[in-house]
């Protein structure tokens, strides 16, 4: 390995625990993971195995529930100790026995429940439990029920319940979910939620009573030996309710701030609590919680600094963490005791393994779009990745040897052309890329051009290196004829020859170009910009001129801009919102842009017509399949398929998806 990474592989210690290095596994929700009576299913086995395999040091499941009568949810969505316990075990055993073998720790995450920020597919709705009578995070005009302190006192049993299942189902140690994120014990926690009167309201020490509680009962039952975190957020970024606050954004806190946060720390370690899991944010600021592509890379660092330096036991710090360079620097630093790795494990469960062996080069770069997996969460899907389809599905989607060995023609070096061929070519296929351009990449390319995009660009260098590992031959300017198809025939033709950018008629207006053209440099842009299109890709185009310095206008033709931009994860299209307000992007709704006009663009809004100023228009509505070649050759060729953009215009995980799911069953 690379010197620098070396203290990335040195031990550490939670309470009596011993773990091998300095990753963790950050702890994500495990949608999909367990059966109807709250217990791990093999797809959850499997998922936390692989994970351990690939050389994380300590596993942090996704959260488990310790009951499911007080706070009802939907069942399979989470695992429960105490439904079946003696299923739990069985099963979970399984599970800690196998991720012991790689010599990893895990510990089981438990919560206390989500209270006001239940999402309503987990059972919340209008039956929402909290601290106070306060508003929903997520149903208009729902009000949560307060907790008695009976129901308090039931679920601090029911933790030391389901720690003592969770020691003999051979876990290491409990997480305790959450004092972070405006979960239920945060809620608690917070003057802002808690208007209590009674032992468990008013002043800190009260608010933090039912979360000592819950360690105290924890070590009374299982030891004091036994370890238990902490999910803690130090800081909370809440303007008002449903309102949260930017980076570098000056806002009054309505949360939790950090001069009381480290205050906080202090009397939870005193409590009891063995490790601090810490990060930023609540959900009424989602995007602190679950860092977008907009947010910078190791956004926690500065907080867990300061939390670090007021505690004795160690500090967890995720939140984009996967840059090694960055992770070996803030141990080295003392910023942080441990990195936790979330979404980056789902893209490569094998991160920590290469990072080690020196082979930086080779991990699968998560893109921070939260496509695959807190956006499926949130509307109720199996827990994926958008760049890694075998996630969650780590058994079923298994690569397998091919049987008969193919010549394979993959018409486009787009996303969905290179997983395809690589996944071909891992199978032991013969394959070979036909690109009509200079570059592989597609539209990703362009898309890849702003600064908060830096990942979209490593994804296209990942899959260069590994065709070129894999010695895929990769033609360029050769864009592919139905003549080069007769000419070669190939025992299967791929068509991903992607789609056209939509363009409006606008006359002959030398001052409108495509959002291609504009994010590849192709066409200069002059000070005024108008963007036509508030999609993800007319928005975040607009955000990158923006930045750059560019007076920009957003007009859209819908109500409202992001109304169809695919299953965009809320944390992004919150903070894209947010961040085009705070930048100053100026936003037209309900209009269209009809003509040129002079010094500017003529926009119809409503029943008015007004010129928009502007040098230059920006076209971002969208593209149309390119299926000629298919439709030319579909009936020529013994195999053929039709993937990515030129099968459907979607985002880039479903290219990545359906492509592997296509070449893995040549």
């Amino acid at each position: 390995m690379q010197t620098q990474h070396e203290i990335l592989f040195t031990p550490v210690r939670i309470g009596a625990v011993d773990i091998k290095n300095r990753y963790a596994m950050a702890p994500m929700g495990p949608a999909g993971f367990s059966d109807a009576d709250g217990t791990f299913n093999p797809r959850g086995i499997d998922y936390y195995v692989e994970r351990a395999r690939g050389g994380t040091g300590l596993i942090i499941t996704g959260v488990s529930i310790v009951e499911n009568d007080i706070e009802h949810h939907e069942m399979p969505f989470m695992p429960c100790p105490t439904i079946n316990p003696g299923n739990f075990v069985k099963t979970a055993r399984d599970m800690t026995e196998r991720v012991h073998a790689y010599d990893s720790r895990i510990f089981l995450q438990l919560t206390a429940g989500f209270g006001r920020v239940g999402i309503p597919h987990v059972g919340a709705g209008a039956t929402a439990i909290a601290p106070s009578a306060i508003p929903h995070r997520w149903v208009d005009g729902v009000t949560c029920r307060p907790m008695t302190i009976e129901e308090i006192h039931a679920i601090v049993g029911k933790f030391a319940d389901s720690a003592e299942i969770a020691r003999n189902a051979g876990f290491d140690g409990i997480e305790v979910h959450a004092v972070h994120e405006g979960y239920l014990l945060d809620q608690f926690a917070i003057a802002f939620f808690n208007q209590r009167t009674d032992e468990y309201g008013g002043s800190l020490e009260n608010r933090l009573r039912f979360a000592c509680e819950i360690v105290q009962a924890i070590k009374a039952r299982c030891g004091s030996d036994f370890p238990v975190a902490l999910r803690y957020s130090l800081k909370s970024f809440i303007k008002d309710w449903r309102k949260g606050a930017l980076p570098g954004e000056a806002f009054e806190e309505k949360g939790r701030d950090v001069e009381e946060g480290l205050v906080a720390a202090k009397l939870l370690e005193a409590a009891g609590y063995d490790a601090f899991d810490g990060d930023l944010g609540c959900y009424d600021a989602w995007y602190w919680n679950h860092p977008p592509m907009y947010q910078a890379k190791g956004l926690y660092l500065p907080y867990n600094a300061m939390l670090k330096q007021a505690l004795k036991v160690p500090v967890i710090t995720a939140g984009r963490m996967d840059n090694p360079d960055l992770a070996a620097a803030a141990v080295a630093e003392g910023k942080t005791d441990m990195v936790g790795l979330g979404r980056p494990l789902l893209a490569d469960p094998a991160l920590p393994q290469k990072i080690q062996a020196g082979r930086a080069e080779t991990v699968r770069p998560c893109l921070s779009c939260q496509e695959g997996c807190m956006g499926r969460i949130a509307a109720g899907w199996d827990l994926s990745c958008a760049v890694n389809p075998a996630s969650g599905h780590e058994r079923d989607y298994a690569l397998q040897p091919a049987l008969r060995r193919k010549s394979v023609m993959m018409a486009g070096g787009g996303i969905a052309g290179m997983e395809a061929a690589r996944v071909a070519a891992l199978r032991g296929h013969a394959v070979t890329i036909y690109e009509s351009s200079d570059r592989l990449g597609g539209v990703v390319i362009p898309g890849g051009a702003p600064d908060f995009k830096e990942d979209d660009r490593a994804l296209i260098a990942w899959y260069e290196r590994e065709l070129e590992d894999l010695a895929v031959p990769v033609k360029f300017n050769a864009p592919v004829s139905a003549a080069l198809v007769e000419a070669k025939k190939p025992d299967v033709l791929i068509v991903a020859t992607g789609g056209r950018p939509k363009m409006p008629r606008l006359g002959d207006a030398g001052n409108v170009c495509t959002a291609v053209e504009a994010l590849n440099g192709v066409k200069p842009i002059g000070k005024r910009a108008i963007v036509i299109g508030g999609g993800l890709v007319g928005c975040e185009t607009a955000l990158w001129l923006r930045e750059q310095g560019h007076e920009v206008t957003i007009v859209e033709i819908a109500d409202r801009v992001l109304g169809v931009a695919g299953p965009l994860c809320f944390a992004n299209s919150s903070m894209l919102l947010d961040l085009l307000t705070f930048k100053q992007v100026r936003v037209m709704t309900s209009s269209r842009v009809v003509e040129p006009g002079r010094d500017g663009f003529v926009v119809e809004t409503g029943d008015k017509r007004v010129t928009v100023p502007a040098d230059t228009a920006i076209v971002a509505i969208g593209y149309a399949s390119d299926r000629s070649l298919y439709e030319q050759t579909r009936n020529r060729v013994r195999e053929i398929y039709l993937l990515g953009d030129a099968r459907k215009v979607q985002n880039i995980m479903y290219a990545i998806w359906e492509a592997y799911e296509v070449a893995r069953g040549l």
